[in-house]
């Protein structure tokens, strides 16, 4: 287990890294977004994942790597945009969002730490492909309960499925530098 929680440390170092750079370059022009062109915007990388994993081919240059980066960053995203829906403020201090990254990676994390407790890891002996199928899926369900208004009778929300596609995407990010480092 104190692999898992450094190696997961390590990605999500790199995916605030990335995360804190753009706003940097960008402020947060996310704040724009509603919440299905979230939901919409990780369909696409998701997707494109799945191509480039079904086709083995890709004709631009950022792989499958940059694209699960994407699905942690907009998943954190979407956490952001549920905590801040009162919020009208476009442009927020780059230390108050690196803070709203450190605490919804935080949720995550425990989340992840509880799960492997009682699954036993078993998304290491996943394949990659699979964990794609998976993040896929709780996409589908977002747009659902998007369509449902918010509302489910026995589902969880909408934030459950952001922390989840959190922890899918970082988990491949593991399997896939495991795979790089073993070939």
């Amino acid at each position: 287990m104190n692999e898992t929680v450094s190696q997961y440390d390590s990605i999500i170092k790199i995916c605030k890294d990335i995360f804190t750079k753009k706003a940097k370059d960008y402020g947060t022009a996310w704040r724009i977004l509603r919440a299905s062109s979230i939901t919409d915007q990780l369909f696409i990388k998701a997707q494109r994942i799945r191509t480039i994993e079904e086709t083995g081919k890709q004709k631009i240059e950022e792989g499958i790597r940059s694209e699960y980066i994407g699905i942690v960053n907009y998943s954190i995203i979407g956490l952001m945009q549920l905590d801040l829906a009162t919020d009208a403020r476009m442009e927020l201090p780059i230390d108050e969002v690196g803070l709203l990254f450190e605490r919804f990676a935080g949720m995550a994390k425990k989340l992840m730490l509880d799960k492997n407790h009682d699954y036993g890891e078993a998304w290491r002996d996943m394949r990659v492909s699979s964990i794609t199928d998976l993040v896929l899926m709780k996409i589908l369900r977002i747009k659902q309960i998007e369509d449902n208004k918010g509302k489910t009778i026995i589902s969880e929300g909408i934030d459950a499925n952001y922390l989840d596609m959190v922890n899918y995407a970082v988990f491949a990010l593991i399997r896939m530098e495991e795979q790089r480092v073993l070939n």
